[in-house]
C-alpha cells in the first residue's frame, strides 16, 4: 500500500520545483525549506488529511469539508480544486510537450509505458495472468522498449509544441475516461518501479561519483521571477507540501488501509520519501550541472531536461551519461502522464457533480463533454505563456494544503485535542500563498494576461471564503458553542 501510495502522490512536482528554485534562489535556500516543508509542514498535511479520512468511513477531503463547515464551502473547495486541477493540466502538458521537443529519443519510451501498462492490464484483469509473472513479463519489455525507443528520436516540425500539447491533451481525454483497470493502475504499478530504481540509482551514483556542487548556496533574494519569499516557496511546490495528497490519502489510499496505525507510515512517511526525491532533484543540478550550462537550459524552458542531464552525469558510473539522462527524462514523464490523466479525472468528476449536479448545467453531465471542456481550457492556458502558470500552480495547490491543514485543525478542535500543528502551518501557507498570488496578479494586469490574473483572484476570493468559515467555526469551538 506504500508504494501504491507514493507512486500516486509523487508527480513531476517534487522534481522540477526544486529544479526551477535552485536557478533562481540557490540550493541553500531549496534544501532548506525541502527538510523543514516535508517534515513539518507536509508530513503533517499528508498524516492528518489521511487519518481523517480513515476515522469517517473513508470519506473525501470535500465530503468532511461538508460535515465540519457546511454545504457552502464544499461548494467553494471543490470550485477551487477544479480551477487548481485546470492549472495542472495546463502546465504538464505544456512541460511534457516542451521536453518532446528538446529530447526527441525519449518520446518512445515514454509512450511505450504506456502499451506496456495495457499489456499488464490485459494479462492481469483480462487473462487471469499472475501478478508476479506479469509483472516480470512486462518490466522485461519495458526494458526493450527503452532501448529500441531511445535509438528512434521523433520530431514534429510543424508547430510542435502545439502539436504536442493536443497530442498530451488527447491522450488525458482517452486515459481519463477509460476503467482504471485498463490504463491508470497498470501505469502506476509499473512506474513505481521505474521511481523506486530511479531512487536508489541516483543516491548510489551520488556516493560513487562525489560530485562537487556547482551551484552557489545562495544567489538573491530578488529574481526576475520574484522574491524568495513568498515565490520559491510556491516554486518548490509539491517537494515540501502539496495539498493534492489530501486528494489521494482521502480518495485512495484511505480506504484500502487495514489498520489505522499504518496512517503514519503511509501518510507521514510517504511525505518523506518525497521529500528523499525532491533532494535528488536538487543534487542532480546543482552538483550534475556547470552552473552556466544550467542557468542556459533553464531560459529554454527545458525544466524536464535540465534535470535529466544532470542527473545523468551524477550516475554515469553506473549507466552512462547518456542513458541515465534518457531514463531520468522518461521516469518523470511516467508521472507526468500519471499527473496528467489523473488530474483530468479528478476534474471531470468535480465537474460533473458540481457543473451538471450542483449547478445543473445538465450537458455538463456527461463524462465525455465534461472532458471535452475541461482539455479545451487546460488548452488553451497551454497554449499561452505556460512557464507563467506554474507559480499559480504551486500557490494553488499550497492554498489547498491549508485548507486541508485548516479542516483536520479545526476537526481537532472539535475533539478537545491540540490542534497548534496544523493550525499554525496552515496559517503560514495562507499567508504565502496569497501574498505570491497577489503578486503573480500584479505581474499579470500589467501584461494584460487577464485570464491567469482572474483565476489567481478567484483562488484568492474563495480560499479567503473557506478561510473565514475556518475561523468562525474555531470561535464556536473556543466559546463551546
Amino acid at each position: 500500500l506504500f508504494g501504491h501510495h507514493f507512486a500516486s502522490i509523487a508527480g513531476a512536482g517534487p522534481i522540477l520545483g526544486p529544479v526551477i528554485a535552485v536557478c533562481l534562489w540557490g540550493w541553500g535556500p531549496a534544501l532548506l525549506w525541502i527538510v523543514l516543508g516535508s517534515i513539518f509542514f507536509g508530513g503533517v498535511h499528508d498524516f492528518s488529511s489521511l487519518i481523517l479520512s480513515v476515522r469517517n468511513d473513508g470519506k473525501s477531503v470535500g465530503d468532511i469539508t461538508k460535515i465540519i463547515f457546511g454545504e457552502k464551502s464544499k461548494i467553494v473547495f471543490s470550485l477551487f480544486l477544479w480551477f487548481s486541477l485546470i492549472l495542472v493540466i495546463a502546465v504538464f502538458s505544456a512541460v511534457t510537450a516542451k521536453t518532446f521537443i528538446e529530447e526527441p529519443d525519449i518520446v518512445l519510451p515514454t509512450f511505450f509505458l504506456i502499451i506496456d501498462a495495457v499489456i499488464f492490464g490485459i494479462l492481469v484483469y483480462k487473462k487471469n495472468f499472475p501478478v508476479f509473472y506479469s509483472t516480470i513479463i512486462c518490466l522485461f519489455l519495458l526494458s526493450i522498449f527503452f532501448i529500441i525507443g531511445k535509438e528512434i528520436p521523433v520530431i514534429i516540425k510543424l508547430s510542435p509544441l502545439k502539436t504536442w500539447i493536443i497530442i498530451l491533451l488527447i491522450y488525458s481525454f482517452v486515459a481519463s475516461v477509460l476503467p482504471v483497470n485498463i490504463l491508470l493502475q497498470p501505469r502506476d504499478y509499473l512506474s513505481s518501479y521505474i521511481l523506486f530504481v530511479g531512487i536508489f540509482i541516483g543516491y548510489l551514483g551520488l556516493l560513487t561519483t562525489h560530485p562537487i556542487i556547482n551551484a552557489p548556496f545562495y544567489v538573491s533574494f530578488y529574481t526576475e521571477k520574484g522574491t524568495l519569499w513568498p515565490m520559491m516557496f510556491v516554486t518548490i511546490a509539491c517537494g515540501a507540501i502539496s495539498g493534492f495528497h489530501s486528494l489521494v490519502s482521502s480518495g485512495t489510499t484511505s480506504k484500502q488501509i487495514a489498520n489505522e496505525v499504518d496512517s503514519k507510515k503511509i501518510g507521514y512517511g510517504g511525505m518523506l520519501t518525497e521529500g528523499f526525491l525532491s533532494l535528488l532533484a536538487l543534487l542532480s543540478v546543482s552538483a550534475g550541472l556547470l552552473w552556466l550550462n544550467y542557468n542556459e537550459m533553464m531560459k529554454k524552458g527545458n525544466w524536464i531536461g535540465t534535470f535529466g542531464i544532470g542527473y545523468g552525469e551524477i550516475v554515469k558510473k553506473i549507466l552512462g551519461s547518456n542513458t541515465g539522462k534518457i531514463f531520468a527524462i522518461v521516469m518523470i514523464n511516467s508521472f507526468v502522464l500519471t499527473t496528467l490523466d489523473t488530474a483530468t479525472r479528478i476534474t471531470r468528476y468535480i465537474t460533473e457533480e458540481l457543473f451538471g449536479e450542483t449547478f445543473r448545467i445538465k450537458i455538463l453531465k456527461n463524462r465525455y463533454i465534461a472532458t471535452v471542456f475541461i482539455t479545451i481550457f487546460a488548452g488553451y492556458l497551454a497554449f499561452g505563456n505556460w512557464q507563467k502558470i506554474w507559480p499559480v500552480f504551486g500557490a494553488s495547490n499550497q492554498l489547498v494544503a491549508g485548507i486541508v491543514l485548516l479542516l483536520t485543525g479545526c476537526y481537532l478542535m472539535n475533539r478537545k485535542k491540540r490542534a497548534l500543528s496544523n493550525l499554525i502551518p496552515a496559517m503560514i501557507m495562507f499567508l504565502t500563498t496569497i501574498v505570491a498570488l497577489i503578486l503573480q496578479i500584479i505581474d499579470f494586469y500589467k501584461t494584460k494576461n487577464f485570464l491567469l490574473g482572474n483565476i489567481s483572484l478567484i483562488l484568492i476570493i474563495l480560499s479567503i471564503f473557506i478561510l473565514s468559515e475556518a475561523i468562525n467555526k474555531i470561535r464556536e469551538v473556543k466559546h463551546g458553542i
